[in-house]
């Protein structure tokens, strides 16, 4: 498998990151994790337009999902080579309405699903492509998930966004690499069930066996060299800072 990190801000994009978004490639089959806040545009960085296999959206905040508003309008409008078959869309319930919300202007209610072909996601193992995908919900004001993707006896974890809960140390059980938010940091933010920390991030790590942790979902606001030093100080692995462009072979 091959990891690229599209964008990895938190909350909203900053001077140097998109928002949250993720590049899974393995056996020429592309499944994007997110899309957040300015991630279309970088995607094409990496990825064409319409060379996407599979989208999983992790949950409904924008730092998560509103780009695929303009995602919609370049499958929909598209007039050199007609307008694109439906696309895999797997993201909590009720995600074909938050998206077709948010743009406010669809040409019919059933829109977005002549786009993509939306599946609810819950807690539950399937497979998307050549991918094996375990799905567990996490702990966020909202319906989230974290997701473990297993191709060829690798495996690769993503937490989304999510306060402690055992359910990311059961999903992240010995995986190849960790990819964990941090968007709190350590002695400042204190609220639980809405996101992790540095040092909450690799105890997570710690005591999942996880061999290799990737921090991202750092906002602007909070210092990502902080986040490391406090990873590096429970987990014993190689600690990384997610960065756009950044790529890892699994």
């Amino acid at each position: 498998m091959k990891l690229t990190v599209v964008g990895c801000s938190g909350s909203f994009p900053s001077a140097e990151s998109a928002c949250s978004s993720y590049l899974v490639e393995a056996d020429g089959f592309r499944l994007l994790l997110d899309m957040g806040n300015g991630a279309l545009g970088e995607l094409q960085r990496h990825c064409g337009l319409y060379d996407l296999d599979a989208i999983f959206l992790s949950h409904l905040h924008a730092d998560h999902c509103i780009d695929m508003l303009g995602y919609f309008v370049a499958r929909y409008y598209r007039h050199d080579g007609g307008r694109c078959a439906p696309i895999p869309v797997y993201g909590p319930e009720g995600t074909e309405h938050r998206l077709t919300t948010a743009y406010a202007d669809t040409p019919s209610a059933s829109s977005m699903s002549e786009v993509f072909d939306f599946h609810t996601v819950k807690p539950s193992t399937f497979e998307i492509g050549p991918f094996t995908v375990h799905t567990e919900r996490v702990r966020h004001p909202v319906e989230a998930y974290g997701i473990r993707i297993e191709h060829g006896g690798k495996s690769l974890t993503y937490s989304g966004d999510t306060g402690v809960t055992d359910a990311l140390d059961a999903l992240a059980r010995d995986t190849d690499l960790f990819l964990c938010e941090a968007a709190f940091t350590h002695g400042k933010e204190d609220i639980p069930d809405l996101h992790l920390n540095g040092r909450e991030a690799g105890e997570t790590a710690a005591r999942a066996g996880a061999r290799r942790l990737v921090l991202t979902h750092i906002p602007p606001w909070t210092d990502p060299q902080v986040n490391l030093r406090d990873a590096r100080a429970v987990f014993p692995g190689p600690v990384d800072l997610a960065a756009p462009g950044r790529t890892y072979e699994i």
